[in-house]
């Protein structure tokens, strides 16, 4: 395993995924964006440079988890593989959403919409799917741009 590979991975990953969130609603989709979410964490009023930190951090921390996998000799970084590895992410991940009001102070305060499990409070199906989606191409880029490198 290289951890400066799934690191750099993580990050190019995480930038394609973001692009295609700030995109989605251009394209029918629900607003979800999550840079903004995590950026209101800590305070009221959002702070996109800690909200692209904690992504970026996150998507790096999912890329190192992706590589050790593999190099476990759980799947290869090959697309299906990053396919499969992003949408068992996203069921996770979507989970976690739903805990996320206990300790968000934009949520508590009433600033922010609590997002629910799967972003669904924020679009419903279409959110699901959007995120769903979203997380399996962050997979295949991660897994296409370790292998590459």
């Amino acid at each position: 395993m290289n951890i400066l590979n799934a690191v750099i991975s993580g990050i190019v990953a995480t930038l394609v995924f973001t692009m295609i969130l700030k995109m989605a609603p251009k394209m029918g989709m629900p607003n979800m964006d999550i840079v903004d979410l995590l950026g209101s964490m800590f305070s009221e009023k959002s702070n996109a440079v800690l909200g692209w930190m904690m992504h970026l951090m996150m998507g790096m921390v999912f890329a190192v988890i992706y590589a050790f996998l593999w190099s476990s000799g759980i799947g290869a970084a090959t697309w299906i593989s990053g396919l499969v590895f992003g949408a068992v992410h996203w069921l996770i991940v979507g989970m976690m959403m739903a805990m996320i009001p206990m300790m968000h102070v934009g949520i508590k305060s009433g600033a922010v919409k609590a997002p629910g499990m799967w972003m669904t409070n924020n679009g419903g199906a279409m959110a699901f799917m959007g995120g769903l989606v979203g997380h399996m191409i962050f997979g295949i880029v991660v897994a296409l741009v370790y292998a590459a490198l």
